[in-house]
């Protein structure tokens, strides 16, 4: 007897269908499954066949070839178990065939026959809703997942038995899916992020953090140790804007792939923040491996990367960020596949101008050679300079500051002003895929970042005189683009452009 059930693979985050033919013909027992499957496949047939006896069915004393159509593209994961014992069921007459027709089947088989929880159900069904299908069996434990999907039908289940009962009985109906409020959700999320009013002094930092977080553009703070650069950037996701659903869905997709998923919450309601040591491998910061997961790079999607003293990566890494700086992917390339995963984030860097960070303190004196400078600073390239919108000097707080009981502005304040320009922006941009400033093409920055002939010539002289590149001059107009709208200004004014000017200087001051 031969049958076929759906399912569906992973290709980065998008998906693929996978038909799943089982043949089941005299012969010697055996069970092979061919189709270009990982070692967690080959040992499916394991767990299928122990599922099968233990849940109370005919298990075929057959020879049994499986094949994971179509056959030339490389499979992961164990989630295709569900799909071949549920072929493997209709092959043998325990299951009409016709019921499963057009039915997409995910799902992991434990020994006994229960159905665990999967990475990447998010991904999946949107996938294949894209590609027409609308009906899904996925775990109950992913039921929170397949929740934000509107107009398909999803059923979950706990176990193998209660599947093909409800298939048996009409009347064991199987538990449907139900659609989540994203909305609600978001307002009754509370924050656990640092709030700026701890941070004393630092107005020039502040200021600059709120224009990145507004734009979406990356920042490099520079200074000595113990300036509050590190507390400056665990308090940035507390005056980011707000995800929209779209975008919540996107960082969830790469969550889920990754199993870094909540499951009791099912779509990530706040924008990642992710601070990967420097001493972490190329693979778990770039992605890919064996199984090729999203690495730190993917995770902070429509967040931020924080890369805590910048110099003390590795150059290789940092080079690597040119790509996703500049399109807002990486793509990683292997012998056995080559794979593409979202990166759109903010970039916020930290370094110290040497390495005792003492260089060009007034207080302190530098112990560093100007060879070990130089050494220092080079691993910052040009091209990596010309990617990063601001670059802030940050210095030591006074004990004035430090001990002054003026209340700081809150981050809630500074949060309704970012909302307020993410506001201009998503209307500006609606019906593209662009969210913010920063990722404005050129087409865009033509068309949103018109000057006035005084800041035309504001703009030129800077050009000039700090020898920037093309890239720095794009860079400069959506930073005064971020810049208006904080102020609510349709038009980019004088006073803007030079204040967005004013943030390019570092690279030329410290890496010249």
């Amino acid at each position: 007897m031969l049958a076929k059930v759906l399912s569906f693979g992973l290709n980065g985050i998008d998906g693929y269908l996978v038909t799943i033919e089982v043949d089941i013909s005299n012969g010697l027992p055996k069970f092979d499954i061919v189709g270009l499957g990982d070692t967690a496949i080959k040992e499916s047939k394991e767990r299928v066949k122990s599922a099968i006896k233990n849940s109370g069915y005919d298990y075929p004393v057959s020879s049994i070839v499986c094949n994971l159509a179509p056959a030339d593209r490389k499979k992961e994961g164990p989630h295709y178990d569900l799909g071949m014992a549920v072929a493997i069921l209709c092959a043998t007459n325990q299951i009409d065939y016709k019921i499963t027709e057009n039915t997409v089947f995910i799902g992991e088989l434990s020994l006994n026959g229960e159905v665990k929880k999967v990475n990447g159900v998010l991904p999946i069904l949107i996938a294949a809703k894209e590609k027409g299908y609308t009906h899904f069996v996925i775990p109950q434990a992913n039921y929170f997942e397949a929740s934000f999907i509107e107009g398909i039908t999803v059923n979950t289940i706990s176990s193998l038995t209660e599947l093909v009962e409800s298939y048996k009985d009409p009347t064991k109906k199987l538990k449907v899916v139900e659609a989540s409020n994203f909305e609600k959700l978001k307002n009754e999320k509370s924050s656990q992020s640092m709030d700026m009013k701890n941070v004393k002094g630092q107005f020039s930092a502040k200021r600059a953090l709120e224009i990145a977080a507004a734009g979406g553009h990356n920042i490099l703070m520079i200074g000595p140790p113990g300036s509050g650069k590190t507390m400056l950037a665990k308090c940035f996701p507390s005056i980011l804007p707000d995800m929209t659903f779209e975008e919540a869905l996107e960082v969830t997709k790469i969550h889920s792939i990754a199993g870094a998923l909540d499951l009791n919450e099912g779509i990530i309601l706040e924008r990642p923040f992710r601070t990967p040591h420097h001493t972490a491998s190329n693979v778990s910061l770039v992605g890919g491996g064996t199984n090729s997961k999203p690495g730190e790079i993917s995770l902070a999607h429509n967040g931020v990367l924080f890369l805590d003293e910048m110099p003390e990566y590795t150059r290789s890494f940092i080079e690597t960020l040119r790509q996703p700086l500049e399109d807002g992917q990486i793509t990683v390339a292997r012998a056995n596949q080559t794979v593409t995963y979202p990166s759109s984030f903010i970039l916020v860097a930290s370094m110290n101008p040497c390495p005792c960070g003492n260089y060009g303190s007034k207080k302190l004196e530098c112990r560093c050679s100007p060879q070990q400078i130089h050494k220092y600073l080079a691993k910052l390239s040009g091209p990596i300079m010309d990617r990063i919108d601001l670059h802030v000097e940050v210095d030591n707080v006074t004990y004035d500051d430090l001990h002054s009981n003026e209340e700081c502005e809150s981050s809630a304040v500074i949060r309704e002003r970012v909302n307020k320009a993410k506001e201009k922006q998503l209307k500006r941009f609606k019906g593209t895929k662009v969210y913010s400033n920063a990722k404005m093409n050129v087409v865009q920055t033509k068309k949103y970042c018109a000057l006035s002939e005084d800041a035309r010539q504001i703009l030129q002289l800077a050009f000039e005189k700090l020898n920037l590149s093309a890239r720095a001059h794009d860079r400069i107009l959506k930073v005064a683009r971020t810049i208006a709208d904080l102020a609510g200004e349709e038009n980019i004014l004088p006073e803007h452009i030079a204040e967005a000017i004013q943030y390019r200087s570092l690279d030329r001051k410290y890496l010249i």
